[in-house]
């Protein structure tokens, strides 16, 4: 990470099913992203806090937006630079988790905008277990690099 570059980490998990192995993908909460699905999903993550190492970001943050603690073992992914400059560093990690459980930290904005009235969201408002081919359609662009890493590591 250079100077002020904000970094994010995040863990990509994974489940091995008879049809191949499935990936949970995480689909942001709030009013910008409510109708959008294709390219709006992503690896749950979040900012790594000062004093914090990336993995116990990574951890810390499966956790708010899940609400499950993070699988023991956590295998690195690397790090990524997503459009907007932010870098992303992920971790994968073999584990289960229903959908259903989800239990996100909620953040609060004003909504709508310039009503002066505040609301609280989800950070995240659903996740989803998805095939490689359905979570390319479905991942930020700037993501599928994690997918490709995972896969790879899958296979070799």
């Amino acid at each position: 990470m250079r100077g002020t570059t904000p970094l994010s980490a995040g863990i990509l998990l994974y489940r091995r099913d008879g049809d191949g192995p499935r990936v949970l993908l995480a689909h942001p909460g709030g009013p910008f992203w409510r109708t959008r699905d294709a390219g709006a999903w992503c690896v749950p993550k979040g900012a790594v806090e000062p004093g914090e190492s990336v993995e116990q970001a990574a951890r810390r943050e499966f956790e708010e937006e899940l609400g499950a603690p993070a699988p023991a073992r956590l295998t690195p992914l690397g790090r990524i630079r997503q459009r907007g400059g932010k870098w992303v560093e992920a971790f994968a990690a073999e584990g289960a988790f229903d959908p259903r459980a989800l239990r996100s930290l909620e953040f609060e904005m004003e909504w709508p905008p310039r009503s002066g009235r505040l609301a609280r969201f989800p950070e995240v408002d659903r996740v989803a277990w998805f095939t490689f081919a359905q979570a390319r359609e479905r991942i930020l662009p700037s993501q599928l690099p994690l997918l490709d890493r995972l896969q790879a590591l899958l296979q070799g």
